[in-house]
């Protein structure tokens, strides 16, 4: 592997006019906030409104790595808690029909360190990924044109967009017969009718890692998992039937992930400032740095929607300054992640704050 580069400033560049977009991001977002709120009376998330997975686990930082990976939360062997989220995209909550990428956001407790400015006072560490392993849009202007679209429809035509969904999942199998595939087309609710938990996760968007720059990927390495990859799931059977397949799976076995890092090597082929740029694995392919156990459990429950969809908030600016969010994306993300979880608190009457430890969260390892 290439030695990795170590950050420099000049690698991010803001994109012209980023604070305008960034305003009508977030006005956007609220928009959708809004309309999901006027419609069911719950302050949901403007994106990834559905959880089909809230889990229990633990981090597990490996012992003797090397210098170039021991690194922020990485520097020393650790076991630290971990709440898991599973989700998919919308803003408002859809049968799995209408079938749409998939989130799995982690948030560690217990990491030391100077802290990212608005998290100074807390313990956490956030990782926000998803099953993809770039993001649709390169740049901050085409990812507000694509919500925009979103947001038009949220509420609308629930029915219509099932339809939709079904069809461009056909036009999706095609073209992965031919050994490719189509974000857009994912995106739009031609995702594979597939098991959640078979996937790899991805941060898409780059982060420091201690004086470097690196991609995090989160990937199933327990049997049980990996068997599961491209396994497939009947949306005929339950407008929840992502949910109640990681019940099912967390009932009867745990689960087991590598977390995993590809550090940037050539800032020209491996670039900051476009989303949708693929890092080459050929230039520095992704090494694990710890490992993510969760037992069997309960999987996902009312109880532990109430604490977890509506009491936490998770976003890649929850962390150690070490981690610090790269790129333009990230940029005007920052203040969408804030806005959202201010007025979900408002909304709730209670507002959203980080855990200090798990103690007290429904969580039941029993599995029933």
């Amino acid at each position: 592997m290439r030695p990795p580069i170590e950050y420099d400033s000049r690698y991010e560049v803001l994109e012209a006019d980023e604070a305008d977009t960034q305003a009508d991001l977030l006005d956007v977002l609220h928009a959708i906030a809004d309309t999901t709120f006027r419609d069911t009376g719950q302050p949901l998330r403007s994106v990834h409104a559905k959880s089909h997975g809230l889990l229990r686990a633990e981090l597990r930082v490996l012992p003797d790595l090397p210098s170039v990976l021991a690194q922020g939360l990485f520097a020393e062997p650790a076991n630290l808690p971990v709440v898991m989220r599973l989700s998919t995209t919308p803003g408002d909550v859809l049968a799995d029909s209408v079938s749409t990428p998939r989130g799995m956001a982690l948030k560690v407790i217990g990491a030391q360190g100077p802290r990212l400015p608005g998290s100074e006072n807390d313990a956490t560490q956030d990782f926000v990924l998803v099953n993809a392993t770039t993001f649709l849009n390169a740049g901050p202007k085409a990812f507000l044109a694509g919500l925009s679209m979103l947001a038009a429809t949220t509420d609308k035509a629930p029915a219509l967009k099932k339809m939709l969904s079904a069809a461009l999942q056909q036009v999706e199998r095609a073209i992965e017969k031919t050994g490719t595939d189509s974000a857009a087309l994912k995106g739009m609710g031609g995702h594979p009718a597939t098991h959640p938990l078979g996937d790899s996760y991805y941060s898409q968007v780059p982060i420091l890692f201690g004086p470097y720059m690196a991609k995090v990927a989160l990937v199933p390495t327990a049997v049980g998992l990996t068997r599961l990859q491209g396994a497939p799931v009947d949306y005929g059977a339950d407008p929840d039937v992502l949910r109640q397949a990681v019940v099912d799976y967390f009932a009867q076995q745990g689960g087991e992930w590598d977390l995993r890092v590809q550090l940037c090597t050539n800032i020209e082929e491996m670039p900051i400032e476009d989303a949708s740029a693929e890092w080459p694995e050929a230039l520095s392919p992704y090494v694990t740095v710890a490992r993510v156990v969760a037992p069997p459990q309960i999987g996902w429950s009312e109880a532990l929607s109430a604490a977890i969809d509506e009491g936490m908030s998770f976003s890649p600016w929850h962390g150690l300054a070490a981690h610090r969010p790269l790129g333009s994306v990230n940029r005007v993300r920052k203040a969408a992640y804030e806005m959202s979880s201010k007025l979900r608190g408002r909304r709730r009457g209670a507002p959203i704050v980080e855990p200090a430890s798990l103690d007290g969260l429904p969580f039941d390892l029993a599995g029933h």
